[in-house]
């Protein structure tokens, strides 16, 4: 753990930095490799008096390492609790997400308000989450799928070969849920089409991200015959306007807009686009979940399952009951 104080000159502000790791249930399997633990940094905020938390997952697919992001949190002079000016000193990522979700908790707290009032959501409603299925053969993925007959909005990872047997397995091992698949940029052009019409002959709602994000200029070019929703391919509001024209939805995520103050504007603008919205997250714990929660009053897919994938959840962790996830008690955030 590493202690940062603010100069005695400036607002009397400790900043605390931790690692920590929190084991999975089961091997988590996308088109990029296998993991068996989150690995998380977590960032506390305090006056003295008020502490705010914050937690991010470095993402090696944007270059970020737990060293680089606690190197980057380091550096950040904590001279105020300004959530505005931290946007212009950090850039989006890991890091700044973080500070910025530990900055709303401590104002929460500092002001006796709950995050989501500060935010101008008047009432925190109870959200239903995806539930992921990890990238495995057809068959084991229609098994998984039917041992949790509570959950009734799945996702899928995908993985580019036998991506169509798996979408039709898993409908006919559930003909009963929401079914939406991510395919971590594992299609090529040429399977794109007919990877499509096998989701939209077993009736899925959304593809998430089928093409590497350098190759998404193809999807201008073809009938989206499921809604396409981008994730690698935009990560700040200043991403959309390449979007148009390619995509149908947009998934904001906050280790990728850097926080909830970045992500509550590219809400706004990517509802002004047009695109729909998916509110995801990487695999951490309730304290991630949590900010993500506000943004998720907007969105039109909620994927914020990430404690329902870990061994065992954080103190004060969301209550998640059949996929729907309850409001976070102010001891664990907001």
């Amino acid at each position: 753990m590493t202690d940062l104080r603010a100069p005695a000159s400036m607002s009397p502000l400790t900043v605390k930095v931790a690692v920590e790791s929190w084991p999975l249930a089961e091997a988590f399997v996308i088109s990029r490799g296998e993991k068996s633990e989150a690995r998380v940094v977590t960032v506390t905020i305090s006056d003295g008096h008020s502490i705010g938390r914050g937690e991010c997952v470095p993402y090696a697919r944007y270059g970020e390492t737990v060293d680089s992001v606690i190197a980057a949190i380091s550096a950040w002079t904590a001279t105020s609790p300004d959530r505005f000016a931290l946007q212009s000193s950090m850039p989006a990522g890991a890091a700044r997400n973080a500070i910025d979700c530990a900055l709303w908790d401590f104002d929460a707290k500092r002001s006796g308000r709950r995050a989501s009032e500060i935010a101008g959501v008047t009432t925190l409603e109870p959200v239903e989450t995806c539930f992921t299925l990890s990238l495995l053969s057809p068959d084991q993925m229609a098994a998984k799928a039917r041992s949790v007959p509570n959950l009734k909005l799945l996702k899928l990872k995908l993985g580019g070969e036998r991506d169509a047997e798996r979408m039709t397995a898993v409908r006919a091992a559930r003909p009963d849920a929401r079914l939406v698949a991510d395919a971590n940029e594992s299609w090529s052009v040429e399977q794109l089409r007919p990877m499509l019409i096998a989701a939209r002959d077993a009736g899925f709602e959304l593809i998430e991200q089928p093409l590497p994000a350098g190759s998404d200029h193809a999807l201008a070019d073809i009938e989206h015959l499921v809604p396409v929703c981008a994730d690698e391919s935009v990560h700040t509001r200043d991403g959309l306007e390449a979007l148009t024209g390619r995509y149908d939805a947009v998934n904001i995520k906050l280790d990728k807009a850097g926080g909830l103050t970045e992500a509550l504007e590219m809400v706004q603008a990517a509802r002004s686009a047009n695109l729909k919205i998916m509110t995801g997250c990487m695999v951490a714990t309730s304290l991630a979940m949590a900010p993500a929660l506000i943004l998720a009053q907007y969105a039109d897919w909620a994927d914020l399952d990430g404690p329902l994938l870990l061994a065992r959840d954080r103190e004060h962790g969301l209550m998640v009951e059949n996929g729907i996830i309850s409001p976070p008690a102010p001891l664990l955030w907001g």
